[in-house]
C-alpha cells in the first residue's frame, strides 16, 4: 500500500507532514485537496479511520466555518459533510495514510506514528522547530 496524503502546499503544517514522509524514504501519493476534493465517502473513512469524530476534522481558521453556522452542535455529521463538500477547506489537514494507519497530521509529527520507518535522522520544521535531534531523539 502506497502512503497518501491529503495536502495543501499553502499549509506549513501539510509541507513539514510531506517533508517528513519524504525523509522516511517514502514518495507519498499527493492529493492536493483543495483541486481534487475527496468524495463524502472518503472523507468519512478517513475521520473514522483516524479514530476522530467529523467535527474534530473542521478546519475553523480561515474557512467559512462561523459564517456557515458550524460550531451548532445540533448539526448532523450529513450537514457537516454538506459544508465541507461545498467548501473543501473546512477540512482540516493534513490527513495522511499509511500501512500503519490514518491520522490527522494536527501537529505535523504525529505522522512519524504511522511511518513504517520513522527514523528519519534529524528533522526541523520550516518554523525552526526541532522534532528530532542530531542524536535522532524526538524532542516534541
Amino acid at each position: 500500500m502506497t502512503v497518501i496524503i491529503y495536502h495543501n502546499p499553502d499549509c506549513g503544517t501539510s509541507r513539514n507532514t510531506l517533508a517528513m514522509i519524504r525523509q522516511s524514504g517514502v514518495e507519498p501519493t499527493i492529493v492536493e485537496y483543495l483541486k481534487t476534493p475527496p468524495s463524502r465517502d472518503r472523507i468519512a473513512k478517513l475521520v473514522r479511520s483516524a479514530g476522530i469524530s467529523l467535527r474534530a476534522a473542521l478546519r475553523q481558521k480561515e474557512t467559512p466555518f462561523t459564517e456557515l453556522g458550524l460550531a451548532d452542535v445540533s448539526l448532523s455529521d450529513e450537514a457537516l459533510l454538506d459544508a465541507i463538500g461545498t467548501y473543501p477547506i473546512l477540512l482540516n489537514r493534513p490527513f495522511v495514510v499509511t500501512p500503519i494507519g490514518t491520522r490527522l497530521c494536527r501537529p505535523s509529527e504525529v505522522v512519524l506514528d504511522i511511518l513504517e520507518n520513522p527514523d528519519i535522522g534529524p528533522f526541523t520544521k520550516e518554523d525552526g522547530e526541532v522534532v528530532i535531534d542530531a542524536e535522532g531523539k524526538r524532542i516534541v
